[in-house]
């Protein structure tokens, strides 16, 4: 049995949730009976509504900072944690916390070393233990899969790892994510007061994603182009290091016109992408960059960073900019908000490009790898 461990959906925490949820459902529906689940339920843990119950499933209770410090431990004294994970002949962890075990053969799931690229970015805490467990769980794992082509070439350059252990499967949207109906479009603008103009960017907030800088753009552009009234709607939860962000929305005079969702209904969320006028991210960095699929999926067009993996995830479909360049942010939105030839273009390489990708695709890579470390 492959044992997947999914605790970062069982906790929904953001991109990696998703991840995890989504891969292990995969897995499942491509090989069935051939897979068990692993997760720490902590203390209001919940198990993903997509994956079935009547898998093999072993969990355990354990707050995730005594877990974490578990794990780093048995890894640096070399014990074998085989007992939580019985009947399992290889283990993939999805998040970046790799259980110790004897005999068993691991896969870590790197998604990014962005405490490594950013470390001012993240609390001191989580810093020192991602520095200091990082490099140990990429050395202990028998195969690494990043995310994107530049999540690997970070863990070749700052882990001076072998590339020939790392291997480069990509995400996708789910099959949620396609074209509302105006309906439904409708629907989501009275539920969740949607303004009638507005751009939309999905993501937890914390400064990476440079919403700041973002802020700056819309001000211009609410001067450049006075009858829209232009807003933005920031759909997913607070992640950490906020507080300025919101002082800055104060401080601009932008009140009325920054509309924080929160967690958005993953059945209500394209109708909410569609009903927007464009769709932003401009990170500073990604592993991944899944918005920009979903995105696409659901008909939108994207002006995205240049940074990290975007290029990779967008393709000929996006239009980028320097994330650090108020102006160039500012003219790329500008020229997608009014012509409307381009626009449409963007919209139909969107479809194209976030069709590439499919998680039926991602789980045949990945079991792939698994059998390459099973022969």
């Amino acid at each position: 049995m492959i044992t997947v461990d999914i605790s970062a959906a069982v906790h929904s925490r953001a991109g990696l949730g998703r991840y995890s949820a989504r891969l292990a459902q995969a897995l499942i529906e491509a090989q069935t009976g051939r897979f068990g689940l692993f997760y720490n339920q902590g203390k209001n843990g919940r198990f993903p509504q997509n994956l079935p119950t009547n898998v093999p499933t072993n969990h355990i209770s354990l707050g995730y900072k005594p877990w974490r410090m578990a794990v780093l431990m048995g890894q640096q004294t070399g014990i074998g944690f085989n007992r939580l994970v019985p009947g399992t002949e290889l283990f993939h962890s999805t998040e970046h916390l790799l259980m110790p075990l004897r005999g068993v053969p691991t896969i870590l799931t790197v998604h990014d070393l962005i405490y490594k690229l950013f470390p001012e970015y993240h609390k001191r805490l989580n810093y020192w233990y991602l520095n200091t467990a990082m490099p140990l769980f990429c050395r202990k794992a028998d195969a690494i899969i990043a995310v994107s082509q530049a999540s690997k070439q970070d863990c070749v350059r700052h882990y001076h790892l072998d590339p020939a252990k790392i291997h480069v499967v990509y995400e996708a949207a789910s099959s949620l994510f396609q074209p509302p109906t105006p309906t439904r479009i409708d629907y989501v603008r009275q539920t969740y007061s949607l303004p009638e103009h507005f751009l939309l960017h999905l993501s937890t907030i914390e400064p990476r994603k440079n919403l700041s800088l973002l802020l700056d753009s819309l001000l211009a552009l609410r001067q450049q182009l006075p009858l829209l009234s232009l807003s933005l709607v920031l759909v997913g939860g607070k992640g950490w290091l906020y507080d300025d962000f919101f002082a800055k929305i104060e401080r601009l005079g932008l009140q009325d016109a920054v509309l924080p969702l929160g967690w958005v209904e993953d059945e209500d969320l394209p109708a909410v992408i569609a009903a927007a006028d464009l769709a932003v991210q401009p990170s500073l960095y990604e592993g991944f960059g899944l918005p920009i699929l979903e995105e696409m999926a659901c008909g939108q067009v994207v002006a995205a960073s240049n940074a990290g993996s975007h290029p990779e995830v967008g393709g000929d479909a996006a239009a980028y900019y320097d994330p650090e360049n108020v102006d160039e942010i500012t003219a790329v939105i500008h020229r997608l908000l009014t012509d409307k030839e381009e626009y449409n273009h963007r919209r139909q390489l969107g479809f194209q490009q976030a069709a590439k990708f499919s998680w039926q695709r991602t789980a045949q890579e990945t079991i792939k790898i698994y059998d390459q470390l099973l022969k």
